[in-house]
């Protein structure tokens, strides 16, 4: 969501006479696009901000803005001198980029440039994103803002605002443009795409999001449609019958577990049971066999106790995940978990849960690769392998990266390749003709 906002930005400036680089020490203006999600996130841009600080010797007139999430959170810790052991010029909220040449212009007379207002209304709908290193291959495309779910460990529906999704008619502009473009993969955004909805004038039935997705998947069987990220209470069979019916539609769903224990996700606000998290991964596997499942996973939540950790355990094993996004709590000032309960899993007890789901995860994942060994893939090539210029990579259906030897094939190329070889995290293999 970050890397599509970026390149709303650079929009936003580029029609303002400002020409996007990307070495630092070439420009007069550097934002950091940054999230809040979890504490290491936001240490990781505060030591940037510091590194930045070298580049003001060699240019004095630098300003430095911080966008984004965190900008929300943190704006008057980021605004007080000497508080980050940094100097900001600009600290601004998700849904004010259209101000950004204004308050730019407030930050070079050496004022503070400030806004975080949230809006009801705000999707950029209007806006042509810029993509300046996307290769021209896969693109993203936001489809709505903001997250009412309000899970409590999160701060997203308080960085981000109330859920608003944009006009259909614009999405589908955008993706065609893409096409026409060469752009032959779309993802489609939202902090929860399965929220997306859009009251048809004129019509007796809205538009929600299986509906958008036919309608993209349906500019051109060339164009590969993806999406990110869905909740697992809104999965609907509707949008499984839609996936499973187009073949450019990808075969891959993230689904955040978060928790395999009813009474942890409870607490984290989630509004499923266990029971009911794998009900939906079996309907996926009954409606489309062989899709990919993916999963985010926090270990060491407030109250975990050793069986709920166990519990995560087996639900990971029963759904067979293909690969997953593992983290160790973080508790996020501000939150209703921060708010409720107390941070009581110890530090230790937390990096050690945290290193068996790894354990179990990588497993599964090479599994899950093992099982494609001598099945032909269709791959759209992406760009050359980043451990040989002999190798090209892309990804499949499934959202897997393959490597193969190049045989002078372009990034958008269509390829199949038989999977000879793989690690738990790539596939390799061979370019076959059809």
């Amino acid at each position: 969501m970050n890397f599509s906002d970026s390149e709303i930005v650079t929009s936003v400036m580029t029609e303002k006479d400002f020409e996007h680089t990307p070495e630092p020490w070439n420009a007069d203006v550097i934002f950091l696009n940054t999230c809040s999600i979890r504490d290491n996130a936001e240490k990781r841009v505060l030591n940037r901000l510091k590194e930045l600080q070298s580049l003001r010797k060699k240019n004095p007139g630098l300003i430095i803005g911080v966008l984004g999430c965190m900008a929300e959170r943190m704006k008057t810790t980021l605004l007080e001198e000497g508080r980050i052991g940094s100097r900001v010029d600009m600290v601004v909220g998700p849904d004010a980029y259209r101000d950004l040449p204004q308050l730019m212009a407030n930050a070079e007379t050496g004022q503070k440039a400030i806004n975080i207002l949230l809006s009801t209304e705000e999707t950029y709908a209007d806006i042509t994103p810029v993509r300046p290193v996307s290769g021209g291959v896969s693109a993203f495309i936001s489809i709505m803002r903001g997250c009412e779910n309000f899970c409590s460990y999160c701060v997203v529906p308080f960085t981000r605002g109330r859920e608003r999704s944009r006009d259909p008619q614009s999405i589908l502009r955008e993706a065609r443009e893409l096409f026409e473009a060469g752009y032959r993969e779309i993802t489609l955004l939202g902090q929860n795409v399965n929220s997306y909805h859009w009251k048809l004038e004129k019509q007796k039935e809205d538009k929600g999001f299986p509906g958008l997705l036919q309608e993209v998947a349906e500019i051109s069987p060339l164009l590969r449609v993806r999406f990110a990220t869905s909740h697992p209470k809104d999965l609907s069979d509707e949008l499984l019958e839609v996936i499973g019916a187009f073949p450019n539609i990808c075969k891959s769903i993230h689904l955040p577990v978060q928790s395999g224990s009813t009474a942890v996700l409870k607490r984290m606000n989630r509004k499923y049971t266990r029971e009911d998290y794998l009900n939906r991964i079996e309907t996926i596997k009954r409606i489309m066999p062989g899709c990919a499942i993916s999963t985010d996973v926090i270990t060491g939540f407030c109250g975990e106790t050793e069986e709920d950790h166990q519990e995560t355990l087996h639900l990971m094993e029963r759904a067979g995940f293909d690969f997953a996004f593992m983290f160790k709590y973080s508790e996020r000032p501000g939150t209703p978990a921060a708010k409720k309960y107390r941070d009581d899993v110890p530090e230790e007890v937390k990096t050690r849960r945290l290193e068996e789901v790894i354990r179990l995860q990588q497993k599964q994942s090479l599994a899950s690769n093992r099982r494609d060994l001598g099945s032909i893939q269709e791959v759209l090539v992406e760009g050359r392998s980043k451990r040989s210029e002999k190798n090209v990579s892309g990804r499949n259906s499934q959202n897997k990266v393959v490597v193969f030897p190049d045989e002078g094939f372009k990034p958008g190329d269509y390829v199949n390749v038989k999977i000879t070889d793989c690690s738990s995290a790539t596939l390799k293999g061979e370019a076959v003709k059809a």
